[in-house]
């Protein structure tokens, strides 16, 4: 009994390693640390964040809970600081708040939008319109998946083959284009269009590889050798996916079998026997998220694989990538 209570307990205060991490990222101690470029007293921090004497217990209470949870054991990529802000804003965690009463809700007969999911539920628009009545909320938003892609630059060598054969690319929902920076760099002969809504892209920088297109997904998507989805579909229901991939076979109608195909970088539940207990519950907190901000989830094999065959596809092939992502390849 007291070993279930101490778990119990443990789960229950799961919140406070998040929010510590919060307040790290609040206060720049990543930045500052990193900027220091050198191992730093706790002496050295408090004076480089200004806290005052009477507070230096607390800091080291705090620096002592992150420590303890690995935050500063390794190093803490400084690009995923709007990441951790954005998914700890108080916009994102209030739906937490009320998802069992929208899940006894009797909301089918009432067809009301703003009831689609907690999100909706707790503040009456869904996360897009709320990003756009909220430009600091989604300009955060934006800079935790440009982020996000960054990180991909760490990787994207290793799958240089993938691209092999391909001279254009469209990266759909492509945000701002860090994703086809990394690609253009690795790849320097491959044209890349980034295809965004208007307001996305409007006036984005070009390059010769890198150009900004419009538009919206469901509705067309230029034609290319190859479509690019980075964490993308996750967000959408089955029909919405089924929609847009259709749009993407479109879009690479006309191209060889060998060529023209759609490459998929997200999330596919019990995927790899490797994943460990940490990345399985990382993976089902995702999908919860997921399921409590918009209609989409996480899907295993078989739930993407009857995707792509509603979409009229033929075959594909996963490969994982690293802890959390996978990149399947989908092919005409």
């Amino acid at each position: 009994m007291f070993q279930a209570q101490s778990h119990l307990y443990n789960h229950t205060f799961n919140f406070i390693s998040s929010m510590s991490l919060k307040c790290a990222v609040q206060l720049r101690i990543p930045d500052v640390i990193h900027d220091h470029k050198r191992p730093m007293t706790l002496l050295e921090l408090a004076s480089a964040l200004q806290i005052h004497p009477s507070k230096m217990t607390c800091l080291y209470r705090l620096m002592r809970v992150l420590v303890h949870s690995g935050i500063f054991g390794e190093t803490l990529v400084k690009g995923l600081s709007p990441f951790v802000a954005i998914m700890l804003d108080p916009a994102l965690v209030s739906p937490w708040h009320f998802l069992g009463d929208w899940l006894q809700g009797n909301n089918h007969d009432d067809c009301r939008d703003k009831l689609n999911n907690s999100f909706e539920a707790t503040h009456g628009v869904n996360i897009w319109d709320y990003g756009r009545k909220n430009p600091e909320f989604g300009n955060t938003f934006n800079r935790a998946m440009a982020g996000d892609s960054q990180l991909m630059n760490l990787i994207i060598k290793d799958y240089k083959e993938t691209f092999e054969g391909i001279n254009s690319l469209v990266d759909v929902g492509g945000g701002t284009g860090a994703m086809a920076r990394i690609i253009s760099d690795v790849c320097p002969g491959l044209k890349c269009t980034v295809l965004d809504l208007p307001h996305v892209v409007a006036s984005l920088p070009e390059s010769e590889n890198v150009k900004f297109v419009g538009g919206d997904m469901f509705e067309s998507i230029p034609s290319a050798d190859a479509v690019l989805l980075k964490l993308l579909f996750h967000g959408w229901s089955d029909e919405d996916c089924v929609k847009v991939l259709r749009k993407c076979k479109e879009a690479i109608a006309g191209k060889n079998e060998e060529r023209g195909k759609v490459m998929i970088m997200d999330i596919v539940i019990g995927k790899t026997e490797d994943d460990d207990a940490q990345t399985t519950a990382t993976k089902l907190f995702c999908d919860m998220l997921m399921m409590t901000v918009g209609p989409g989830r996480e899907r295993t094999e078989k739930e993407w694989e009857k995707l792509f065959l509603e979409a009229g596809f033929r075959r594909y092939k996963i490969t994982p990538m690293f802890e959390l992502r996978s990149l399947i390849e989908v092919f005409p």
